[in-house]
């Protein structure tokens, strides 16, 4: 094994070419400024811990995180609402968050919930967007950002759950104003000043050459970057290469192809992978994408561990909205564990409607009636069942995972939802709908698929 050159406190365009490290605080970890007046953090059995030091480091050739002194793989997905212990069971030992407090939880809750767990959480603070309205022109508007940044940190910087601080979720994002990069740049200094414990990133939407040059200008106090790629992601290496990118990289957002990556119907709605596909896509993914470098990205967070409406209710999400868990939970296992869980989710084969696919932009008749049927198979020889529905399509134009409302279920128009092949009788009133189709296996796991249909 290598000398482990420590390099987290250095500006991150200097990163690649760093040789000597500096000098720790205290002996225990590398600090990046005022490191005083952190206190401990009360768990769970009544016992006091303090925040545990992470740094980044250069071991074997490869960046690395080390916590506490010790090489911290990852294996990482974001959590904003799933069960923490499900997504430890498997394998997983990082979450990262979109913002401090998700409406449900304060930042003070998931991190004990992960310390319950043994995972770490990636603490994003949230940041205005260009494309809300957020003016960083606007130099009261920005200080009292920079503020409400510092106030995070000093709640949560001793939790010994913490391992990094996020400025920002795509604040990028159809962005026009430079100074965006100006800001976060300050944050991430400040954080440096208050708390040399752990490392800053920012989450990027995409990466690209542009996109490096104003990290490297505007942003150099960040430790490391992290990107969020979807159908693209498959592009990374060739986008750090043509970026002429050294430095350290997390990925915490990928997994689904994206919706606006997809081909379309006719009438313009997105095409969407059944669950078998969406597997393969991850193992895809991975292996072309992250696994193939190590020696640059230290770690990855797949989208979603949980689930959300977003176009579909089972666009992004690994698990559907009754809890069941996809051929993407199993996927996630094998990248994180090298094996299949015990239990595999059914596989899915199709899904036909009036005997056409969702390439076929299937229009049907008002009030008529059609056959629909999936096919679908258990790796373990599980009994399934099945489950159907008709929705509206959405007409959600948000970006960027904007909330979105779930589009209205239409009922009675399905005989017998309980088989793999059934009749349904199209929706009345003209307009854009989606069948979908569940497979259950009575184990906890499900497979899904969908046709976007057009009623005239």
């Amino acid at each position: 094994m290598s000398p482990i050159r420590v390099v987290a406190a250095l500006p991150l365009f200097m990163l690649a070419a760093s040789c000597q490290p500096p000098a720790a605080v205290d002996g225990d970890a590398v600090g990046n400024g005022n490191d005083a007046g952190h206190q401990l953090t009360t768990v769970d059995d009544g016992s006091t811990v303090g925040a545990v030091p992470v740094e980044v480091a250069i071991l074997d050739g490869r960046y690395t995180l080390l916590r506490g002194g010790e090489p911290y793989p990852i294996r990482g997905a974001g959590i904003e609402f799933a069960d923490v212990g499900i997504f430890a069971a498997h394998g997983g030992n990082s979450l990262r968050t979109w913002r401090t407090n998700n409406r449900l939880y304060t930042g003070q809750e998931v991190l004990d919930e992960a310390w319950r767990h043994g995972v770490t959480v990636v603490m994003c603070i949230e940041i205005g967007r260009e494309r809300h309205g957020f003016d960083y022109d606007d130099e009261e508007a920005v200080a009292e950002q920079l503020e409400y940044a510092r106030g995070e940190v000093m709640k949560y910087r001793d939790h010994p759950a913490l391992l990094a601080w996020m400025v920002g979720n795509e604040a990028n994002l159809f962005f026009e104003n430079p100074r965006v990069f100006d800001a976060i740049n300050d944050i991430a200094s400040m954080i440096h000043d208050v708390d040399g414990r752990h490392p800053v990133t920012t989450a990027l939407a995409g990466f690209s050459p542009e996109l490096a040059g104003l990290i490297r200008e505007r942003a150099p106090d960040l430790d490391f970057v992290s990107v969020q790629l979807y159908g693209d992601i498959v592009h990374l290496p060739a986008i750090i290469e043509a970026s002429d990118w050294e430095a350290p990289l997390f990925v915490t957002e990928w997994g689904a192809i994206g919706h606006w990556e997809v081909p379309q119907t006719d009438w313009g709605a997105p095409i969407e992978q059944n669950s078998s596909e969406k597997a393969a896509n991850y193992l895809r993914s991975y292996e072309i994408a992250i696994g193939s470098n190590p020696q640059q990205i230290m770690g990855s967070y797949v989208f979603l561990w949980g689930q959300k409406q977003e176009r579909t209710p089972t666009w992004y999400g690994v698990f559907l909205e009754d809890g069941a868990e996809t051929e993407a939970v199993d996927a996630m296992h094998y990248i994180w564990n090298g094996e299949w869980p015990d239990n595999r989710s059914p596989s899915v084969e199709g899904m036909f409607l009036d005997e056409r696919s969702a390439q076929d932009s299937v229009v049907l008749t008002s009030d008529a009636d059609y056959e629909a049927w999936i096919s679908a198979a258990d790796p373990d020889g599980d009994a399934l069942r099945y489950r159907w529905e008709i929705m509206r399509e959405s007409e959600a134009t948000q970006e960027g995972g904007d909330l979105e409302e779930v589009p209205e279920r239409i009922e009675g128009r399905i005989d017998d939802p309980g088989r793999d092949r059934i009749r349904i009788t199209a929706p009345v009133e003209s307009g854009a709908y989606r069948l979908f189709a569940y497979v259950y296996d009575g184990q906890g796991n499900a497979g899904h698929a969908n046709i976007p249909f057009y009623v005239e």
